[in-house]
């Protein structure tokens, strides 16, 4: 065993196979070799055991890294942000992982050193491969470094509205109001125009109202500032918040007014409806006409001057009838033009007319 126990030392200091190759080599000529007990203690001292060793405290070093992960992201959660925080722990458990495999290998006398070139070669590889990957990753670094926005949030990005779930390092996952989940590329994200809905406390809520021309100014207003105290606790008191009633455009077809009101932002779309429902009851109760486009006609008849579509009783309007220029007489080609007279060519012999 001496002989062995020397010859295996020499056969690592030369680049051999690990100690854990050779012992079970020699376990398995052990046994072929008849030595049954021999091969089989230390086929289990030598191989099993360490194998058992390194894989519970994988296991071990798995669940360890779950419950420090854990820990990271509760801590940077509570204090810097949900987004960055659920980053920072899966960032944890996978360094955990990778230190406890690494030093799992060099129980076992692997030399690690082997994987660096290898990782560099594949990381080549796999960047010409996957550009557009890379660029999601860039993307990704960027949101989770600058944080435009953050979980919870509700954005309207690379054309779509929703709540954001979750920002990964590729990757964006929202929950759009109908409950629809998307994942986005980070790339498509950031490079686009990113509104955040729900970044501000307080949104102002607008809402357009068209009036007849008959309707008076000053009933119109006060109807419509009935209709913005109705919403009562949900506005926002103070400096620039509150309410507004604006005259804002005297149009073809109507007096076009605004009602804008302060809310918070949870409430924009129900302040919204209730507002929009009370200035149409409103309307209805105080006689005031929302009104359409229409058109009006005026249809004219040479003989009688111009009728108006719109009030066929109303006097006619004489309307001016154009001059007419006689139209002179055309005579035959010959006698306006005679140098364009057609020429007369002899008859040829037995030709008919």
């Amino acid at each position: 065993m001496d002989e062995t126990t020397a010859s295996i030392a020499a056969n690592h200091a030369t680049g051999a196979p690990s100690p854990v190759i050779s012992h079970t080599l020699e376990s398995f000529s052990d046994l072929m070799n008849g030595q049954v007990s021999v091969g089989t203690s230390a086929l289990v001292l030598k191989v099993i055991v360490p194998a058992a060793v390194a894989l519970l405290l994988l296991i071990v070093a798995y669940f360890a890294a779950r419950l420090i992960a854990r820990w990271v992201a509760a801590v940077v959660c509570q204090r810097i942000d949900q987004t960055l925080g659920q980053f920072a722990g899966r960032l944890t458990f996978y360094s955990l992982m990778i230190m406890v495999g690494l030093t799992v290998l060099q129980t076992a006398n692997v030399d690690v050193t082997s994987f660096a070139a290898v990782i560099a070669a594949a990381g080549f590889a796999i960047g010409l491969a996957f550009q557009g990957t890379l660029g999601n990753f860039a993307s990704g670094i960027l949101l989770l470094v600058f944080r435009p926005f953050k979980v919870g949030d509700m954005i309207n990005a690379a054309g779509v509205m929703g709540k954001v779930n979750e920002i990964d390092l590729f990757t964006t996952t929202l929950d759009t109001t109908d409950n629809r989940r998307l994942i986005i590329p980070n790339s498509s994200i950031a490079g686009a125009t990113i509104e955040n809905i729900s970044y501000h406390k307080h949104r102002r809520v607008d809402v357009p109202v068209s009036v007849a021309y008959a309707a008076s100014l000053d009933e119109t207003r006060r109807v419509l500032t009935l209709c913005a105290e109705s919403l009562g606790d949900k506005l926002i008191a103070g400096e620039g918040r509150g309410y507004q009633v604006l005259l804002v455009n005297l149009g073809a077809h109507s007096v076009e007014w605004m009602v804008r009101a302060w809310v918070a932002t949870p409430n924009f779309f129900v302040v919204k409806e209730a507002l929009t429902t009370q200035i149409k009851q409103q309307f209805d109760l105080n006689g005031l006409e929302i009104p359409f486009p229409q058109m009006q006609l005026h249809v004219t008849d040479n003989d009688r001057g111009t009728i108006s579509a719109s009030n066929p009783n109303a006097p006619i309007q004489e309307t001016q009838q154009p001059t007419v220029l006689p139209t002179p007489k055309l005579g035959s080609l010959t006698e306006q033009h005679p140098e364009r007279a057609p020429r007369m060519r002899p008859r040829a012999r037995g030709e008919r007319v």
